[in-house]
């Protein structure tokens, strides 16, 4: 069984859940999202708890869905109340980042600037070196993350590039004479 399955979870104040059939949506401050329902898990929401039950232990596929429900909830809930972000360093003479309207534009040493269009639900801030990426989506915010650092990502030798803040990049030694 799914230790992450069992455990409850805790749903902030003005935050407003709807358990349907295939479905449950939750309504928060920052937005709505919704979590599919599989078959054999259900939910329940017990007072400011909700709580993931697996009808069918004996399947393995329905085991396997317990877990992932819960976790799927439990980002709801934070994205909606709290929200996601990840924050992106540039490391490199002449590396920039600016925001025009909806896209990134980031200077990352190459010939041409690159742009990069912000999906909806992502807002970005870049502050000197730093971009800061924010939204409700906790899979949203983390690909678009992904995909700026894909752009240039840290090389071992200089330590150049767009890395995750707090990023361990192991430095090699260069070629010796």
């Amino acid at each position: 069984m799914s230790r992450i399955g069992k455990q409850p979870i805790t749903v902030p104040s003005g935050v407003e859940v709807t358990i349907g059939e295939r479905m449950v949506e939750v309504k928060g401050s920052k937005g709505v999202m919704s979590a599919p329902l599989f078959d054999g898990v259900t939910v329940a929401q017990e007072g400011d708890q909700l709580r993931v039950a697996c009808s069918r232990m004996d399947d393995k596929k329905t085991k396997s869905y317990f877990g992932l429900v819960r976790a799927l909830l439990a980002n709801c809930v934070t994205g909606v109340s709290k929200g996601f972000s990840k924050t992106l360093e540039l490391r490199g003479v002449g590396y920039r980042a600016a925001l025009q309207g909806k896209n990134l534009n980031l200077s990352l040493g190459f010939s041409h600037p690159v742009v990069y269009p912000l999906p909806d639900g992502i807002t970005a801030k870049v502050e000197q070196t730093k971009i800061v990426i924010e939204g409700i989506d906790k899979q949203q915010v983390g690909q678009v993350a992904a995909e700026i650092r894909a752009f240039r990502p840290p090389e071992p030798y200089k330590g150049k590039g767009v890395r995750y803040e707090g990023e361990y990049v192991a430095m090699k030694e260069g070629k010796k004479a």
